[in-house]
């Protein structure tokens, strides 16, 4: 009876999870007035005709280039985010200074400041040092997101034994070829954990790239290009709105389903060591 409760509640859990991305998928092969009158209905009848979504979707906002720049964005973003984080928490663990411990709590502080409070001066900041493109986009995701990735890497660098870079030392390694050719490799199961986390929040992105780059340039990311079929008075193409939420959605799942298993590996890894 206890398995039977066990596994009803985890189909009930699967399609909780699962009905929005449904509700989304059947609704982007709808008309807009079959979207507003019968919502959870399948679309038998008007399925062939909602293909036309799609094309209404990617034309009228250029979608192509949103994922383009999304991809670039949030690429570019990453690498940049694990690649000097890992560092600055290897060098924050290793390096044990009353300047080194301040950082390090004023990056773990940085968590716990609601976006809200510093959105405004970020966004005049921001439109003083013209970072309106994605290579200034990348530098404020570097800012927001180097609180969690340091913290994450820094519970992780603690449990590396200092024996393995005391050993590369006496073989004559200078402490970047000990971190590069040492270090790098143990700290693979959190670089993809902390790679995917940030991945995943930076392409959902909505609110930053608004208030940043704005929709007056061509550099809007695909949330920014899926808000503007909303029009003006609420009138809004809710097919072609589904249609692109769609198209929005199915990089980050096939990505997420690829490196789920690094996900869990890191974070278990990062529980035992840490």
């Amino acid at each position: 009876m206890s398995k039977i409760l066990i596994y009803a509640l985890l189909v009930a859990l699967v399609g909780l999870f699962l009905g929005p991305i449904v509700f989304i998928v059947l609704n982007s092969f709808k008309q807009k007035f079959s979207i507003s009158s019968d919502p959870f209905a399948v679309p038998l009848g008007d399925m062939w005709a909602g293909f036309s979504n799609y094309i209404t979707g990617i034309q009228a906002q250029n979608f192509f280039e949103a994922i383009l720049w999304s991809f670039v964005i949030t690429i570019g973003s990453v690498l940049i985010i694990v690649f000097l984080t890992a560092m600055l928490a290897y060098f924050i663990m290793r390096v044990k200074t009353w300047w080194t411990s301040l950082i390090y709590y004023l990056l773990v502080f940085s968590m716990v400041i609601p976006f809200q409070m510093v959105m405004f001066p970020t966004v005049k900041l921001a439109d003083a040092l013209g970072l309106a493109n994605p290579v200034g986009m990348m530098v404020l995701y570097l800012g927001f997101g180097a609180g969690l990735s340091v913290f994450i890497f820094s519970g992780f660098v603690k449990s590396i034994p200092l024996e393995i870079e005391e050993a590369a030392y006496i073989d004559g390694c200078s402490p970047l070829t000990t971190y590069f050719q040492v270090v790098w490799p143990i700290l693979k199961p959190v670089t993809i954990t902390v790679a995917i986390l940030n991945a995943m929040w930076i392409w959902n992105d909505y609110l930053l790239p608004y208030l940043v780059i704005g929709l007056s340039t061509r550099f809007k990311t695909i949330p920014v290009v899926v808000q503007q079929f909303v029009g003006s008075n609420g009138n809004r193409d809710m097919g072609a709105l589904m249609a692109m939420l769609v198209l929005a959605v199915v990089p980050i799942i096939v990505f997420y389903l690829f490196a789920q298993k690094h996900i869990i590996e890191g974070v278990v890894a990062g529980s035992v060591k840490g």
